[in-house]
């Protein structure tokens, strides 16, 4: 059940929705799932009307869930990662052998956060076995790796900057413009676990979600007039919720966050104030994605995220809290544009 108006995606898949990705140059999306599928449908907005038709897909092997995803520059290329402890390569319009994506690196625990680093052409992955690991596709080997103070919980890439939230509380910032150079090595602001992590458009700094219902905005620069905090969000009463995902606009430098609590909301962190709320669905929202030319269409899913354990997990029960749905919300300006200060 999405928010009234809003696109439902069909073909969404069989178990949990881990991650959902646009590519840079078109309006593809592709969704990784715990059913071992990697989805690609084409979508198209003309009066801020939707419709999307699936494509293609593929499979990572063993029924392996896939974890992460993402786009090479050129939007020719899908990456993903998964429980195979694998990071794997799709080439949109072909279908590989046995339709399972080609292997191109390894990790020996599975494979939580990929990105693509547009300036040396290299998919970099998070892993559980608490590495960073740098891959060319041509080659088996990883061309870096970087050992982390814990297991991966996400990563994400901004031109040359690359942000990492592992367990224990640790965000370590990278210079990836040419080979890793680690930035800054701080504690996470937030007191309990990092769940999403996402750098700010013009990498001046980041923003990253806790389990706890909080989210904190940090500057790795100095930026006149801009100070690092921390706000509460996703929570309802005397409950707090997962933020399971922390998306920016391709333009407007605001920000999407999505919950365990079904809520969508959009912020700008340089007024400090929220854009809009959306109703509540009765499902977990698990992850979310803007499109990245226009940063007119907002991608989300509807996925049981097992923040209240395996007895709340009902895939055979009609309409099922954990019901696996893609919606996309047709997003204008004046929803995630920043309205300026709010005047005292």
């Amino acid at each position: 059940m999405s928010t009234a108006g809003d696109h439902t995606v069909s073909q969404a898949g069989n178990d949990g929705i881990s991650s959902l990705t646009w590519s840079p140059t078109a309006n593809f999306l592709v969704s990784t799932n715990w059913d071992s599928g990697v989805r690609c449908w084409e979508v198209q907005e003309q009066n801020r009307q939707i419709i999307s038709q699936p494509k293609a897909q593929v499979n990572h092997e063993n029924n392996s869930p896939v974890l992460c995803s993402t786009f090479s520059a050129d939007g020719s290329t899908v990456f993903t990662g998964g429980a195979d402890n694998a990071v794997r390569m799709w080439t949109l319009g072909q279908t590989p052998p046995n339709n399972l994506p080609q292997k191109i690196g390894v990790h020996t625990s599975p494979v939580k956060s990929v990105a693509f680093i547009s300036s040396t052409n290299l998919v970099v992955s998070g892993g559980w076995d608490k590495f960073l690991k740098f891959w060319d596709a041509r080659q088996p080997n990883p061309v870096g790796q970087i050992e982390l103070p814990d297991k991966c919980h996400d990563l994400n890439v901004v031109n040359s900057l690359l942000v990492v939230a592992c367990n224990g509380r640790h965000v370590i910032s990278y210079d990836v413009s040419k080979e890793p150079r680690e930035h800054s090595k701080k504690e996470s602001p937030l007191k309990f676990q990092s769940r999403c992590i996402a750098a700010f458009p013009d990498m001046t700094g980041f923003a990253v979600g806790s389990i706890e219902g909080r989210v904190g905005v940090h500057y790795l620069q100095k930026v006149p007039g801009k100070e690092s905090f921390a706000f509460k969000c996703h929570r309802q009463d005397t409950h707090a919720y997962s933020v399971n995902s922390i998306c920016f606009h391709p333009h407007f430098g605001t920000f999407a966050t999505v919950g365990s609590d079904g809520v969508v909301n959009f912020w700008d962190k340089d007024n400090k104030q929220r854009l809009k709320g959306f109703p509540a669905i009765n499902r977990t929202i698990s992850c979310a994605a803007f499109n990245n030319g226009q940063g007119n269409m907002f991608a989300y899913s509807s996925s049981y995220d097992w923040s209240k354990g395996s007895s709340f997990y009902s895939p055979n029960a009609p309409n099922a809290a954990n019901q696996n749905e893609i919606f996309i919300h047709y997003t204008p300006e004046d929803e995630i544009k920043p309205k300026g200060k709010k005047k005292k």
